[in-house]
């Protein structure tokens, strides 16, 4: 299993209690006012937020919440400058940390991240430092449950996904960037409901960690993962499947 594998289980696990806090709705409408003041407000000509709107629907997102987030990214309704920032650097092991962030302060968030990373063995590094490590793709995931590993496989094979790989309870499906949506809405098609689909950095190789070393960098990885203006968090580390479920 991957880091990014490892990471996305125990999300996953995370989301209904992160769900309640409002932390998901947050994130969303902050990546719906991004991708519209990027791309403008139209869905039909607009990947990103088409996307974006389709994870806010399957969070529940009131459809008001969603219009004025759009409404706040084109400028029909005033709001704060979200800016979208890549924070590069290191975590305990030597591992790579890629750090998506949008902020409306980065002069707030760089100092808050950078504490972050120092009380937990970490450090922030250059802009470029770690990111040719990773690969950005389209991951989808779909829980086993009623689901048939062959005749999934052969659907999402057939539909264009690169890959489909077994994570614990769930498959993860690995697409390029442009047949995400189209696979997504494929599954829906056939009566499957992923359990998530996005835009990943999936890590080329893995550094292994363990001991003190595994248990300070789970604990840095949720430290990261709950500040406000962190969008998501990658690793490329690989960690013993008895310490990931004891943090779990």
């Amino acid at each position: 299993m991957s880091g990014h594998s490892k990471w996305a289980t125990i999300k996953h696990k995370k989301a209904a209690a992160d769900a309640k806090r409002g932390k998901v709705f947050t994130k969303i409408i902050k990546e719906i006012t991004i991708a519209a003041r990027l791309g403008g407000g139209d869905q039909s000509t607009n990947p990103r937020l088409r996307m974006a709107i389709n994870n806010a629907k399957d969070a529940n997102m009131p459809q008001d919440n969603i219009k004025r987030a759009v409404m706040k990214g084109t400028g029909e309704l005033p709001g704060q400058i979200i800016e979208e920032i890549i924070y590069e650097g290191y975590g305990p092991g030597g591992v790579a940390l890629y750090i998506e962030v949008m902020t409306d302060n980065k002069n707030r968030t760089v100092a808050e991240i950078r504490h972050i990373l120092a009380k937990h063995n970490g450090n922030l590094g250059a802009t470029n430092s770690v990111a040719w490590k990773f690969e950005k793709k389209g991951l989808i995931v779909v829980a086993k449950e009623n689901n048939d590993e062959e005749k999934l496989l052969d659907l999402v094979l057939e539909a264009g996904a690169e890959d489909m790989k077994t994570e614990g309870d769930s498959f993860e499906i690995v697409t390029d960037i442009s047949d995400l949506e189209a696979i997504r809405n494929t599954l829906k098609q056939h009566g499957i409901d992923p359990e998530s689909a996005e835009v990943t950095m999936l890590p080329n190789t893995s550094v292994k960690v363990d001991g003190k070393h595994a248990e300070s960098l789970l604990k840095l990885m949720e430290k990261l993962d709950d500040h406000d203006d962190v969008q998501n968090v990658y690793s490329d580390f690989d960690i013993p499947e008895e310490v990931m479920e004891q943090f779990s």
